[in-house]
């Protein structure tokens, strides 16, 4: 099923951000398993270059310029979300961008726009 913009519009920051979390799991995950890697140690060891706030914070600043207006106004409701929570080990800046990161992710992903979530990915977290 496909969401339809005023759908997403009206989904709450929270809930977009919950599964937007999981959508870029997903996403690391099948990028290392495709990478070779085999044992899960070196694939969780892995994936913590990608799944942290910091990390991904790092991969927006990559990807703004190349999202589209639409794109760019759901990661920005996810970035501006109010939230007294924030994990140790990263700064309020990082995990509001990481949050933006996460709602364009479970965004795109409930549009069916996967090859969208690829080419972002890519662009952001594995062109240096």
């Amino acid at each position: 099923m496909i969401m339809e913009e005023k759908e997403l519009i009206t989904t709450s920051v929270a809930s977009l951000a919950y599964l937007g979390d999981s959508v870029f799991e997903l996403t690391v995950r099948e990028h290392l398993v495709k990478s070779g890697l085999s044992s899960s140690a070196k694939l969780n060891k892995a994936a913590l270059a990608y799944v942290t706030a910091s990390a991904q914070s790092d991969g927006v600043k990559k990807i703004l310029d190349e999202l589209d207006d639409e794109e760019l106004a759901i990661y920005k409701r996810g970035k501006n979300h109010k939230t007294s929570h924030c994990p140790k080990n990263s700064e309020p800046d990082e995990y509001h961008r990481a949050t933006g990161l996460e709602v364009l992710f479970a965004a795109l992903y409930l549009q069916n726009k996967h090859e969208r979530i690829k080419e972002l990915f890519a662009l952001g977290f594995l062109n240096n």
